[in-house]
C-alpha cells in the first residue's frame, strides 16, 4: 500500500535554514507539522564530514554542473546546505526592506542572539588568514572578522581547516538540522528519503504533496504546504505542479579563488574557512579567505591545467581569496531539468576588477607574483529562482492559495553575501503570519 498522510496541519518540504525553522516554530505553536527530505540524516555516520561523505550526500556527487560549467555543490540531507557550509553569517542587505517592504530586522536580531553569532576570537581566526587581512588593510580595504555561526566552546576548530566545508565533526558550526531535531521534540514528523514532485492542487488551493518514498508512491494531505527545497530543488517542484514560470532567471553569488603561493609560510589550508571578509562598497562583490579543502584542490584544478594541478604539491603554502560576486538575474532552471547561469557583461567587468583586487592584495601578503592562480567559476547560493513581487507576495504565497516558498529561491536580487541568516530570518517571519492567520 502506498505511504499517505493526512489530516496535516503543515507540510514543509526541505530541511535546510528555511524548511527547518519554519517548522520549528509552527510545532511549536502547537501544529501538526510534518517534515519531508529528499536525503537522509547523515551525521552521526563514520563518513560524515570526510571527503566520502561529500560523494555521498550531494546531488550528482558533487559533479553537478550548469549548462556552462559552474559546479554546484547541493547537499541532499537533513540540515540542507548549512551541512556543508562555512557557517558565516551576514545580516540581509538594507535593500530588502527599502526596495520590497520585506523588514526581518527583529527576526535577524532573535536569531543572532539564539545562535550567539560572532565573529571568532582573534587567535582562530587563522595566522595566515590574518595576514592577508592586513595586507588588504595596508592597502585600503577594511576587511573585519567575518561573524560566524559557530560556537568554539562546542567542540575544537582550531584544526578543522577547509575540511568543515565537507561537514562540521567537530560540532562547533551550527547546522539546521538542529532546528530539525527540536521541531520533533516539539511534536513535528520528519520523514526522509521522500522526493517530492509535485504539489496538489484543486479549485486555486494546495492540498498536499505527492512523489515518492524509495520506490513506492507517497502522498501527503495538509492545510498547508511550503516548499523549502532550495533554488533549484522549489523551481523543479513547481514545474510538475503547473507553474512553468518557476525557475525563469537566476542569481547564483557565482564564485571563484584566486590562489598564491607564499614561500617558507604556510598558508590557510589548515585554518577555519572564512574568517575575515570585506564587501565592496557599492555592493557588487564579496572577498574572502578561503582555499579549497586538500582532496577537492587537484579536482578543481585539473580544469585549469597540469600546471596548475602541479600546486597541489604545495597547498600547504598557499594563501586564498575567495571572491563571491553579487551577479545579475540571468539563465535559469528549466522544465527539461538544464541549469544555466551565464555572466552578464556587467558581471564580467564586476568579476575582473575583484581579480586584480584579489591579486593585489595576495601578492601584498607575500605571495609570489608568477605563482598567482584562478579557480574556475562556481555557483554558490542558486537562488533567485521563484522571486518576491514575481512569483510570490511579500508573505511569500504563490497565486495559488495555501501554497508558500521559503528558500533562497524567493530572494528577488542577488545577495552576494552569505545567505543562511536571511533565509532565517525570513522563515521566522512567515512563522509568525501563518501563526496569525491560522489562530
Amino acid at each position: 500500500m502506498s505511504p499517505e498522510f493526512r489530516d496535516v496541519d503543515v507540510i514543509v518540504v526541505g530541511s535546510g535554514p528555511g524548511g527547518a525553522t519554519v517548522a520549528r516554530a509552527l510545532a511549536r505553536a502547537g501544529m501538526n507539522v510534518l517534515i519531508l527530505e529528499r536525503g537522509w540524516d547523515h551525521r552521526r555516520r563514520f563518513y560524515y564530514g570526510t571527503y566520502l561523505g561529500a560523494l555521498i550526500y550531494t546531488d550528482r556527487h558533487s559533479f553537478l554542473y550548469t549548462h556552462e560549467g559552474l559546479n554546484i555543490i547541493r547537499p541532499l540531507m537533513v540540515g540542507g546546505a548549512t551541512s556543508m557550509y562555512a557557517g558565516c553569517a551576514a545580516e540581509p542587505p538594507a535593500w530588502l526592506k527599502e526596495r520590497y517592504g520585506i523588514d526581518i530586522t527583529q527576526e535577524v536580531a532573535e536569531t543572532i542572539e539564539e545562535l550567539e553569532i560572532a565573529p571568532l576570537p582573534p587567535d582562530l581566526r587563522g595566522r595566515a588568514s590574518t595576514r592577508i587581512a592586513e595586507a588588504a588593510h595596508d592597502l585600503g580595504y577594511e576587511w573585519f572578522p567575518q561573524p560566524k555561526f559557530m560556537r568554539p566552546a562546542r567542540g575544537d576548530i582550531s584544526q578543522c581547516g577547509a575540511r568543515c566545508l565537507l561537514g562540521c565533526r567537530c560540532g562547533a558550526k551550527w547546522n539546521a538540522a538542529e532546528y530539525v531535531d527540536e521541531a520533533i521534540e516539539a511534536g513535528a514528523r520528519l520523514l526522509t528519503g521522500v522526493r517530492v514532485t509535485r504539489v496538489l492542487v484543486e479549485d486555486g488551493h494546495a492540498l498536499g504533496v505527492q512523489g515518492y518514498k524509495g520506490r513506492s508512491p507517497f502522498r501527503a494531505f495538509g492545510d498547508i504546504v511550503i516548499l523549502a527545497a532550495g533554488g533549484i530543488g522549489t523551481p523543479r517542484i513547481l514545474h510538475r505542479s503547473g507553474f512553468p514560470e518557476a525557475g525563469t532567471g537566476m542569481t547564483m553569488d557565482t564564485t571563484l579563488m584566486v590562489y598564491g603561493i607564499i614561500p617558507r609560510e604556510k598558508g590557510i589550508g589548515n585554518e577555519p574557512p572564512m574568517t575575515w571578509s570585506w564587501e565592496d562598497p557599492e555592493g557588487h562583490f564579496m572577498l574572502s579567505t578561503l582555499i579549497d579543502p586538500w582532496l577537492n584542490y587537484p579536482l578543481v584544478m585539473m580544469r585549469q591545467g597540469w600546471e596548475a594541478m602541479r600546486t597541489w604539491a604545495r597547498w600547504n603554502h598557499i594563501l586564498g581569496i575567495m571572491i563571491k560576486l553579487r551577479d545579475e538575474v540571468s539563465g535559469g532552471v528549466y522544465p527539461d531539468g538544464m541549469i544555466r547561469k551565464p555572466l552578464t557583461l556587467l558581471d564580467q567587468k564586476r568579476l575582473e576588477r575583484a581579480i586584480e583586487m584579489s591579486k593585489h592584495i595576495l601578492v601584498k601578503a607575500g605571495a609570489d607574483p608568477d605563482t598567482l592562480l584562478i579557480t574556475p567559476l562556481r555557483g554558490t547560493h542558486p537562488s533567485g529562482t521563484v522571486r518576491i513581487h514575481d512569483l510570490v507576495n511579500n508573505n511569500l504565497e504563490m497565486e495559488i492559495d495555501d501554497l508558500y516558498v521559503c528558500d533562497a529561491s524567493v530572494f528577488p536580487e542577488a545577495l552576494g553575501r552569505p545567505t543562511v541568516l536571511t533565509i532565517i530570518g525570513l522563515a521566522k517571519r512567515l512563522a509568525k503570519h501563518l501563526i496569525e492567520k491560522m489562530s
